[in-house]
């Protein structure tokens, strides 16, 4: 019941962010009559404040009850989200652009550090499987609700956004809170902290995380895989598909519908398909999904005619390798994090991807500015090509069982952890 909870808790917050997400750019460039540059830096801003809030709200998971962390986080967001209502000058904007970032990714790793509590290590996968899909749901409802109110063309045509988006999230805050009423104090036996590790410093702890090589191999999968499609998602692959492919901008909301229908057609099935299938194997498989994606964008720009039908197939094609990355990715994480270090790792890891995703729409604008949307194609498919090696090179470095940081190489186990159903069964050996 409590992991029921927090999926819809994340699906209700989803939904507050998707009535926000597809027009504040256009709200506060058009709109408020701010401009380009103050639209892109309020995206910028919530990306800094994402970025400050991972590694920040990782580590007081480990220290507090990550259930305190949710709910606070998620109040965070309620109230930066719910000041854009009262913002009128582009300074108060982007302050309360920057808090709702803030809040909205402080709350992601303690809620993952939450399904690994409160979910038996044989379900964690499903959990994470099922939490996706409900965020995916209320984050396209939320977006097409929104646009059945939201006018661009008033200065307070948002407001009902606004506070919808704020009330979601302290929605969310309460669910949260009554899933944890009752929960035991203490973490699961295999996400047990370590009093010596509950100590470490900010600096100790990231070098403690570090020198584990899977988790290297892992850091450079999640950001090959973060900038080969969820950094383009919201800009450079709409921006592609009406600069050089001359598409309709209907067929860019398709795209993201087809998008979506997709993840929740075929999330559960993929998850019972894969469950027995170790965790670096299947991102490899993501990165060729990812790379045959952008295969077909590339063709795409060679049949006119087709243009269109191919860019929503792409999303679609990107959607199936979504169904393998969400379930897989966090678990894995946890499950090769150091004792003690289950959430820091988690917010770490949430950090830089957050980074490399802020900077995927700088590279898609300047390179399809310039006209080199080749470059910008041949890029994306080498990035994910990348992913692919590192996914690889993860693989060879569970199964050698270098997952104890190289420090401590007489405590590295003996068996490959990725041979159990669901990765995080092997946080034991690490977590």
């Amino acid at each position: 019941m409590r992991t029921k909870l927090l999926v819809l808790a994340s699906s209700i917050g989803m939904l507050g962010w998707g009535t926000v997400l597809p027009y504040q750019y256009a709200y506060a460039a058009n709109t408020r009559s701010w401009g380009a540059m103050a639209a892109a830096l309020a995206s910028t801003l919530f990306s800094v404040g994402a970025l400050v809030a991972a590694p920040f709200a990782g580590r007081l998971s480990d220290r507090y009850d990550p259930v305190v962390v949710a709910v606070a986080a998620k109040l965070v967001a309620a109230a930066g989200v719910g000041s854009l209502v009262w913002a009128d000058t582009p300074a108060t904007f982007l302050v309360g652009m920057f808090v709702f970032g803030f809040g909205l990714t402080a709350s992601a790793p303690a809620a993952s550090v939450l399904v690994l509590r409160w979910a038996g290590s044989d379900d964690r996968r499903k959990v994470f499987a099922y939490k996706f899909t409900a965020e995916a749901i209320g984050m396209a409802v939320g977006a097409f609700v929104a646009g059945q109110f939201v006018d661009l063309a008033r200065p307070d045509g948002m407001t009902t956004a606004f506070v919808a988006a704020g009330v979601g999230f302290a929605l969310s805050a309460a669910i949260i809170h009554v899933a944890g009423v009752g929960a035991p104090a203490e973490a699961a036996p295999d996400l047990t902290a370590g009093e010596a590790e509950q100590r470490l410093g900010t600096v100790e702890a990231l070098r403690r995380i570090f020198a584990v090589p899977a988790l290297r191999w892992t850091a450079v999968v999640a950001v090959a895989l973060a900038l080969g499609f969820y950094a383009q998602f919201e800009s450079g692959l709409p921006a592609y598909a009406l600069t050089v492919l001359d598409v309709d901008e209907s067929a860019i909301g398709l795209a993201a519908a087809v998008n979506c229908v997709v993840i929740v057609a075929l999330q559960v099935v993929v998850v019972r398909l894969t469950a027995r299938h170790n965790a670096a194997s299947l991102l490899m498989v993501v990165g060729g999904i990812w790379a045959l994606s952008w295969v077909v964008l590339s063709v795409a720009q060679l049949t006119p005619d087709m243009a269109a039908a191919l860019f929503v197939t792409t999303f679609g094609i990107f959607a199936v390798g979504e169904t393998m990355y969400a379930p897989v990715l966090n678990p894995l994480t946890a499950s090769l994090a150091p004792k003690g270090l289950v959430g820091t790792t988690l917010g770490t890891f949430t950090a830089i991807q957050t980074t490399f995703s802020a900077v995927g729409p700088l590279v898609a604008g300047a390179l399809l500015g310039l006209g080199l949307a080749n470059g910008f194609l041949g890029l994306h498919l080498v990035i994910s090509l990348v992913a692919v090696y590192g996914a690889w090179r993860l693989r060879a470095a569970l199964r050698a069982g270098t997952t104890e940081p190289e420090t401590q190489p007489e405590t590295q186990p003996e068996t490959e952890p990725e041979t159990v159903a669901d990765p995080v069964a092997g946080a034991a050996l690490a977590a």
